[in-house]
């Protein structure tokens, strides 16, 4: 079964931490992104998404592409005003400020975990 998803927040469970989750999903929502923040508390996931961009972004980001099992197909640190080249398996993308990701432990292989975002019964998924 799909797994259907919804703007909102939830925790996202990498390999070394449990992190604040923001849904983007919705058409809007992953149109505005982190466009005019200053930065970020934890990580954006954008679904479905398979590239992003980072023009009139004011900081650097950490970029996660992930397949539909939400497991990480690669990690990238892009810098403002750069264009992402799409992943062919990419159905999600985790974003978060720069350096991150190596903190949580979110490397090429892992197996990402999503918990109650999105959905009324807080659901686990990944």
């Amino acid at each position: 079964m799909r797994r259907r998803w919804q703007d909102g927040e939830g925790t996202l469970r990498t390999p070394a931490a449990e992190v604040p989750l923001r849904i983007a999903a919705s058409y809007r929502a992953r149109t505005r992104g982190l466009l005019g923040r200053d930065g970020i508390r934890g990580a954006m996931l954008l679904t479905p998404a398979s590239s992003i961009h980072t023009t009139r972004m004011r900081f650097a980001i950490d970029v996660a592409y992930l397949d539909r099992r939400l497991r990480v197909l690669a990690v990238r640190t892009m810098p403002p005003g750069r264009i992402g080249l799409p992943r062919l398996r990419a159905r999600h993308i985790l974003e978060a400020e720069a350096g991150a990701m190596s903190t949580w432990g979110v490397v090429r292989g892992a197996v990402l975990e999503v918990i109650g975002a999105g959905s009324s019964s807080g659901e686990r998924i990944g």
